[in-house]
């Protein structure tokens, strides 16, 4: 990893189209709960029903995103589980932009969605650097000089110790 200082920063460094793709499905992710709360308010044939739809529809999606899609959701499925909460909620998104008069705008959701899942999943499976080993044989070596192995992420790592692969 390139400069000492920049500890924080290395993997932004390395991968910055990660990082990016991580930002753009954040706003898909965002964007999807919008159009399925104005798909709710549109569609209801009276105020009850369009308030019950239009706050209802997003929190039923954000509950199912939570417990299932989410990076720390409570219950982890195998992939194409994960990809099916996927579909259902940021298609439902592109489906609603749909049924609220956009169909063009709908398409261009709805592709730019399963380009920014596929290229998601292709980081996920690629670590970075490419050419690294896996983290169960790395060793972390702090300040003082010990060395211990590295067991999984640890979050909290400061600016006195540094992994080396």
């Amino acid at each position: 990893m390139t400069g000492e200082g920049k500890q924080g920063a290395a993997v932004i460094d390395e991968r910055p189209w990660y990082v990016a793709n991580e930002l753009l499905a954040l706003l898909i992710e965002l964007l999807a709960l919008g159009l399925l709360c104005w798909w709710g308010f549109a569609t209801g044939d009276n105020a009850g029903f369009g308030v019950l739809l239009g706050l209802g529809t997003p929190a039923a999606a954000a509950a199912l995103w939570w417990l299932f899609a989410a990076p720390r959701a409570r219950f982890r499925p195998a992939l194409p589980g994960v990809l099916l909460v996927k579909a259902l909620v940021l298609g439902g998104g592109a489906v609603a932009l749909y049924g609220v008069g956009h169909p063009v705008a709908a398409v261009v959701v709805a592709v730019v969605t399963a380009a920014n899942i596929t290229v998601a999943e292709a980081f996920r499976r690629s670590p970075p650097g490419g050419d690294r080993e896996p983290a169960g044989r790395a060793v972390r070596i702090t300040v003082s000089g010990a060395r211990r192995p590295l067991v999984g992420t640890e979050p909290g790592n400061n600016a006195s110790t540094r992994d080396w692969t």
